[in-house]
Formats: C-alpha cells, structure tokens, sequence
C-alpha cells in the first residue's frame, strides 16, 4: 500500500479529559430529570435541568449569569429568571440560586438578556432587559445587596426602574440586550441597546449617563441597516494591536485602538462581527470597506453558536469570549429529557496579525482536566487509510494534529461561484469523496463500524493561481432521530498554506458537543450529535482519515 504523499499526521495528542468537578456533581443531578442520555455534556456549561442561554470576573470569582427557565426545558413564555454560577477557574462552576426573577411590574413577564459592568468603586452593576407589564421591553438595572458578598448571591432591583423606557420610534418587542457599559474620554458612561427602529430598521442605539440612572440617546446609532433584520445582542470592545495576544478592558486615552463590533442576526440565529474604529466622541463605528449587510461580515463561530458576549478578564488580562449553542432539537426533544441548553468552552480571543480577524482558542484551564495522553507523533496515513486513535474515551477527549503537506501539486482548480459557497462545496466534497489534496481529517463521536460519525477534515483547492483550504465538518452521518440541524458546516481558512504547508486542528469532544479550531484559531466549528451507539451507552470512537486522491 503506498504511503501517503499529500498528507501525514506529523504530531498527533490526544487526552482524555474529566468531567469538571461541579459540572460532574451537576451531572449526577441531572439523572434525575425525566431522561438521563449520554449526550448531556461534562465540561461545558450547563445547568443541571431546565433551560438556559454576561459573564464577568469581580474580586477573584468569576461569575456568570445567564436566561434561565426554573419551571420547565424549553423557553416557555419567555417569563425567565437569570441563572447565576460561581467558579475560580472558568472551567469547576457551582450553581447558586437565580439572581434575578420576574417579581417587578418593570419584569414582571420576565427578566431577559444584559450584561455586567463594574463601576469606579469596585460595585458591580447588571443592566438588563425587562419584560414589563405591557409587554413592553425596558431596560432596568440591578446592584448587589451586598457588595462585600464575594459571591453576590443577592440583588436589588431600585424602584426607579426602568431606568430606559421604551422609545416610541422602536417596536414594542425589539428593544433589548444592553451591553456591557462603559466610560468615554468625557467621562459619560455608554451603553449599546439593539432595537428595531420604525418597523424595520435594525439598530444598535447608544445611550449615555453621568451616573448610571438617567440615560439619553445618542442622535447617532452605532449601526442601522434593514438589510438583516433585527440584530441583537450587540457587543463592543477593544482590542490590542495585530497579534497582541492581551486583552484590553478599555481604550487607550488617544482613543486610537481598533474596536470589534458583534452583533446576533435573529434571521440566520449567527453571530457576525467586523473589525473597524469607534469614535467615543460621536460614538459612531467605522468599519472601513465592510458591507452594510451584517451577514457579509465574519462570522464568530461556523457551526451552531448564537448570542455570544465577550469579557475582560483583569486576572489573566486577556478577552474571553462566550457562546451559546443553540442544539435545534425540537421541543418535544427537549421535554423528554428535561433540559436544553449548552455553551461553548470558553474561549480566549485576540487580533490576528493582519488586524482583519478574531483568533479563538479554548482557554489554558481546559488543559487542567486532561488525564491521559495518547500519542501518535510521526504516523503517516496510507493513502484511503484511516487510523483509529487506540487508549482514548471517544466522548470525552481533547484531540490536537498537525497535517503536513510536503507538496501542494494535484490541487484541484475550483470556479469561481464555488469559491463563494463553501457551504455547496463541503456538500459535493465530502469526507467520503476522494480529491487532489484531501480529504484529510478526524473523524469523531464514531461508532465502532463507522456507519455513524462527524467528519471534522480539510481539502486543499487552487483558484487563480491561489491556494485555499477548506475546513468542513460533516454530521450528515450521524443518525438524528428528530434532530433539526444544519448537516455540513464550512469555512475557508485564512492562511497560507504555500509558506506553512501544515495545518492544525483542534477538536474538543464532550459527548455530543464538538468544537474544533483549525488553522490556529482561524476557522471555529460548534457542532451536536452522537451516535446512536453512544446514545445507547457504548463509548464511540476517534480516528484519523486521508481519502485516496482520484486516480
């Protein structure tokens, strides 16, 4: 059998990760909802039951606080209360009681999505989006009653909320998700707000306050267009300068660091976001060159991850980004098993060094849950071969391979309207079909006689002259029962294969829940499934796969 010539693992790790500690006791818990399945995670974020959608660190814990159901697994009537857990590491959580309930004529239907902010004394404050008695979306604010408490298990919500009514140029139920605020140079504090503005503008509004009770809006908005529909969940920050890999809490005083702005298109339930400059002074964005349109922009994650908010982590300086991944299981689903909901692992996030994108790794603290290391550095595949990664958990392991392609000859050309859906080419490239330069990959969550796997993999393409990789990953093998997803997720990596002629991938695996970065953090894949072997408690399995090119 020839040895391949296009593609061999030159490094291979894989570990097996554990369950973190609270997650795990939460894990446990959850064998007493209505049905206990192995496609409940052990190292991300879930509550124990029920269901689930800002982040912050304050005084060395680290808190997070998310839309939460206490009386069922679906959104119900959105009547929803805010979730709140506690960990010292993002990774070990303990859950508390709710922080906020729907208990204010301001809330009464239900205390929806916000963000976290810590004022100039040390105080943190939430402001959040209330559903009033109107069914009227406000915004409102919320102290701990005790800030000296290192775990802020009690809020107050003062009487003067809302502290922003309802504009009467926006849409009675499109006018939510503050941001985390934050001070210009004259001192004012901001705060971005999506709304829908005159029936069918989407709209990030900006308003300002002396001190944090009386808010007015901005003449300007920070964006408007109607291409996309309403977009929500806005979130704005700085970042370092290209390839700086610390965070930054704010803008320098010269005001001329780059800003992020990430917005949630209801329309296609993705996060999007560009890299431009704010200007505090008449807090406008320019996004200099970039289309209107949000859904042209770059996307956060190319798998199924909505609704992301990023922090500043003053203990690790750095920006860690957050994710919810919406499963698209139908309710029925959902009921049956007794909760729904997942995030993302953390992610730490930084400028590339051509300042046009996000790079996303998952934060250093996962690495504490690894046990056990399998290695396979230096194993070339054989040409159609696959090698399974013999000692490893397949439900629960965190993978990392580097690819190395000592020669780019047998490309293959592809058209130009090809190039611009990667979606339709990762269909009619398939892992199962053999190309000039791969299909090369993982595949993961497999069942023993691989009729039921995800394809994470790579195929090199050449166009005008150019080389581009194409990162897919592939769950139309994967028997879903009534699962309602997206089968075939894809993106173009941003890289230079010609100078690397290497590529990375990392994938993270827990139970049904697969998160890989390609390229170095370039390319980011969310997706669900498993196996109905796995569903049927027999542990899946990992391999590593190169298709024979065409003869």
């Amino acid at each position: 059998m020839a040895v391949l010539r296009l593609a061999a693992v030159a490094f291979h790790l894989c570990l097996l990760l554990c369950p973190s500690s609270s997650l795990r006791r939460l894990y446990d818990e959850a064998a007493n909802t209505p049905r206990y399945d192995m496609s409940r995670t052990a190292y991300h974020f879930q509550p124990a039951k029920n269901w689930q959608n800002g982040p912050m660190y304050h005084n060395g814990m680290y808190h997070f606080f998310y839309q939460y159901n206490p009386h069922g697994a679906t959104w119900g009537n959105g009547n929803l209360s805010w979730g709140h857990s506690v960990s010292v590491d993002l990774v070990n959580w303990n859950a508390l009681h709710t922080a906020l309930d729907p208990d204010s004529p301001f809330d009464a239907n239900g205390c929806w999505s916000g963000s976290a902010t810590i004022l100039p004394d040390g105080r943190p404050a939430m402001l959040y989006t209330g559903i009033d008695t109107a069914n009227n979306q406000v915004q409102n604010v919320a102290f701990p009653k005790n800030a000296s408490d290192p775990l802020l298990r009690e809020w107050v919500k003062p009487d003067y909320n809302p502290v922003i009514p309802l504009p009467k140029d926006v849409v009675h139920d499109n006018f939510r998700d503050p941001s985390t605020a934050w001070r210009g140079r004259d001192g004012l504090w901001r705060v971005a707000i999506a709304a829908k503005v005159n029936v069918s503008v989407g709209s990030t509004l900006i308003y300002r306050s002396k001190d944090f009770r009386r808010w007015e809006r901005n003449a300007a908005p920070l964006y408007e267009s109607s291409a996309a529909g309403m977009v929500e969940c806005p979130d704005l920050f700085p970042v370092a300068e290209p390839g700086a890999q610390n965070g930054l809490n704010c803008a320098p005083l010269n005001g001329v660091a780059r800003h992020v702005l990430k917005l949630s298109v209801m329309a296609t339930t993705q996060d999007y976001y560009v890299v431009g400059r704010y200007d505090d002074t008449a807090d406008t964005f320019d996004a200099a060159g970039a289309d209107n349109d949000t859904r042209t922009w770059r996307r956060i994650d190319y798998g199924h991850v909505y609704a992301s908010k990023s922090f500043f982590d003053a203990r690790k300086n750095r920006r860690v980004l957050w994710g919810w991944a919406n499963e698209s299981d139908t309710e029925a689903d959902y009921v049956a098993r007794g909760w729904s909901g997942v995030q993302t692992v953390p992610r730490k996030i930084w400028l590339d060094s051509d300042g046009k994108q996000l790079l996303q790794w998952p934060i250093k603290e996962i690495e504490t849950l690894r046990k056990k290391k399998v290695g396979l550095q230096g194993t070339k595949v054989n040409s159609g071969g696959v090698n399974e990664i013999i000692g490893v958990a397949g439900s629960q392991a965190d993978v990392e391979v580097v690819f190395k392609i000592p020669t780019l000859e047998g490309a293959e050309n592809i058209e130009p309207n090809e190039l611009l859906d990667p979606q339709n080419l990762c269909g009619k490239k398939g892992a199962s079909i053999r190309g000039g330069i791969g299909p090369f990959g993982l595949l993961v969550l497999a069942s023993g006689d691989l009729q039921e796997h995800t394809s994470v993999f790579f195929s090199v393409f050449k166009h005008d002259g150019k080389y581009k990789v194409l990162m897919c990953t592939d769950l139309t093998k994967i028997d879903y029962e009534s699962r309602r997803v997206q089968a075939v997720v894809r993106r173009f990596v941003d890289m230079d294969i010609e100078e690397t002629k290497s590529i990375s991938l990392r994938t993270l695996i827990d139970h049904s829940v697969v998160e890989s970065f390609g390229g170095g953090g370039t390319s980011v894949h969310h997706s669900a499934g498993l196996p109905r072997a796995s569903r049927d408690e027999q542990e899946p399995h990992v391999h590593v796969q190169q298709r024979e090119p065409p003869r």
